[in-house]
């Protein structure tokens, strides 16, 4: 690919359409997924005319992927529309008719879990036992309170003391386990129940904060994460309809699929006398934490760096069971497993051959009109690996056999089909979203976020998604050019990790660029 100086027009060159009218800034967005595909859409919007979407992958979309089997749509990333009061991704579903068909069932009003609001969480042990209903909801409201304290450190800048290490998990779990001892009302064979409900719960948490463990999330910096209130939403049709959404506004011309892309060459000063250059990648390591040395020659600068190591990011699986039969009740919205060995346990990696340990559980998927009879598993860490390595077979066959230890049921049939996530595996992804780690802020988020500039004034502009580049108008005299522009889910402070997140710093940097060129639009140029 050649580089996007004004004068590098090809017929071979998918950035090159013979559409650029004198003047126009050119934009190139790495990434179609809901942040890329914002920022182009935006851009088009306001005039811009020689606008280029790169996707390394064969369609859409990015960290959304609905497949459908049958009549019905799974979900393999982005599942939730997470709170309506504001936000753009539900006002888009909603003035559109994607929420018509959302069932009760698939809307909540609390802190969203992994589990329908309505029925009944089944919590199981490995011994086929299921712990008493009054106490999963003790345990709940007991573990809620807790939650809620993470939440205190950074919005009431309360000091971290030594003995968290500043650990979303260690605080949580110390905390929970020394209000559950000293609990007088309590016998000890329910206070062992509770204990032991604990890893479970920890395991949950984990795959919403897409952490390996909770001990990897920062504590100090937990509360900086600000949920938009109102209900929380599914698109019974797919959530890939947002995605499709945005893109019906951009010409098909615009829009380049499997054009993985190896380095941006962002400031060429040093080096030779061209502008920004995309040089096309063949498979490999996509992800930003091991690729940015060589994927941003000549090198991002120290601090943002640094706070790519600091700002962590992990991986989330889904694993989808569909069953000929329910052999669920009627009243039972989800299968919680609880190791009662784990009691005391502070293990927060098991050795490979037990991955399938940190399935915290399965959920029920309704209406079962819509989806049949089918169970969604949850799957984070360093075990979600390992579970991708594996086949479909092997995962079935295991996934039953828990199905049948815990409900104590040896008659379970195998699933008639599976289906499962793969995140962590994939070359363009490597995980599925980001969270603050141990040791980062969202000081770090603003700087992952942060634009950089050329050091001197070059010919050719580029926009992206993970990245993005630009060049100035040469009319534009001394004013340094905009070179890099970053945006995605990991670059928004406060709705990191979610897809409204992710729209609006597409429309953030796309703002950027529009004021910078306000002028050049209202001129005609």
């Amino acid at each position: 690919m050649q580089s996007c100086e004004s004068s590098g027009d090809s017929a071979n060159d998918p950035l090159s359409r013979g559409l650029r009218r004198r003047g126009q800034p050119r934009v190139v967005v790495i990434g179609a997924g809901l942040a890329g595909l914002a920022a182009a859409k935006a851009l088009l919007e306001q005039g811009f005319t020689d606008v280029t979407v790169l996707e390394a992958s064969t369609c859409i979309g990015g960290r959304v992927q609905s497949v459908k089997l049958g009549h019905a749509t799974f979900e393999l990333g982005a599942t939730w529309i997470h709170g309506s009061h504001g936000n753009p991704i539900y006002h888009l579903a909603e003035a559109n008719g994607l929420l018509e068909e959302t069932t009760d069932g698939e809307r909540s009003v609390g802190r969203i879990s992994l589990y329908s609001k309505n029925g009944v969480a089944c919590y199981l042990t490995n011994r086929g036992h299921r712990i008493p209903k009054d106490v999963v909801e003790e345990f709940s409201d007991l573990y809620n309170e807790v939650y809620n304290l993470t939440q205190e450190f950074f919005r009431h800048g309360k000091p971290v003391n030594a003995e968290s290490q500043n650990s979303v998990g260690v605080f949580t779990r110390e905390e929970v386990r020394n209000r559950i001892r000293d609990d007088p009302d309590d016998p000890e064979a329910t206070k062992c129940l509770k204990l032991v409900s604990l890893s479970s719960q920890n395991f949950v948490e984990s795959c919403e904060s897409s952490s390996h463990s909770m001990d990897d999330v920062s504590l100090s910096a937990f509360g900086e994460w600000t949920e938009i209130p109102g209900a929380h939403h599914i698109i019974p049709s797919g959530f890939i309809r947002v995605v499709e959404l945005l893109a019906e506004g951009i010409p098909a011309h615009v829009i380049q699929l499997g054009k993985p892309v190896r380095c941006v060459h962002w400031d060429q000063a040093s080096a030779r006398p061209r502008g920004p250059e995309i040089e096309p990648r063949g498979e490999g390591d996509h992800n930003l934490d091991r690729q940015y040395t060589s994927f941003f020659p000549p090198g991002l600068p120290t601090e943002k760096v640094a706070a790519i190591h600091r700002l962590g990011i992990g991986t989330t699986d889904k694993i989808f069971l569909e069953f000929e039969e329910p052999f669920w009740g009627p009243e039972c919205n989800s299968i919680q497993f609880v190791w009662e060995d784990e009691a005391e346990s502070g293990t927060l990696t098991y050795p490979p051959e037990l991955w399938y340990r940190k399935i915290c559980g399965f959920d029920v998927l309704y209406p079962p009109e819509r989806y049949g009879h089918v169970l969604s598993g949850w799957i984070c860490g360093e075990e979600a690996l390992v579970m991708e390595k594996c086949d479909d077979e092997a995962v079935a066959e295991i996934c039953t056999e828990m199905l049948r230890q815990f409900t104590g049921n040896p008659n379970i049939p195998k699933p008639r089909r599976i289906l499962r996530s793969a995140w962590g595996s994939n070359p363009y992804f490597r995980g599925s979203y980001s969270y603050t780690q141990v040791g980062s802020s969202g000081a770090d988020v603003e700087k992952l976020a942060k634009t950089r500039s050329s050091s001197k004034q070059q010919p050719g502009h580029l926009l992206s998604s993970k990245c993005s580049e630009q060049s100035l108008d040469p009319n534009r005299g001394s004013i340094k050019p905009m070179q890099v522009l970053f945006s995605g889910e990991a670059t928004h402070r406060k709705y990191y990790s979610t897809t409204h997140g992710a729209l609006l710093s597409g429309q953030r940097e796309a703002a950027r660029l529009i004021e910078m060129y306000q002028d050049l639009f209202q001129q005609g140029t």
